[in-house]
């Protein structure tokens, strides 16, 4: 967890070794597998990339005893989590497509 951003946001690393920050938004458990939204978090007075803040999908796996997080490499199960986090996140509103 990075203390400069709150409790509601964590640090990843990718496959390539880069670390970015990214805020938590929701938990669910969906289809019998948890899965997390993120947005990538942004410093105060920080310009960004409209492109680049969209919602992440990540799911918690377990791996040697382990929870980590995971990309999500099905299309399919991208849109299905895609919609459940929409109608959880925004129920008033109608989901876009990811």
């Amino acid at each position: 967890m990075s203390e400069e951003y709150g409790a509601n946001f964590i640090t990843v690393t990718d496959d390539e070794g880069n670390e970015f920050e990214l805020e938590h938004l929701d938990t669910m458990e969906f289809q019998g597998q948890t899965y997390m939204a993120f947005f990538p978090a942004v410093k105060e007075g920080e310009e960004v990339d409209e492109e680049e803040m969209g919602l992440i999908l990540l799911k918690v796996i377990q791996e040697n005893g382990e929870e980590i997080l995971s990309t999500l490499d099905d299309d399919n199960e991208v849109e299905a989590v895609y919609g459940a986090f929409m109608e959880e996140l925004f129920p008033d509103e109608e989901g876009e497509e990811p």
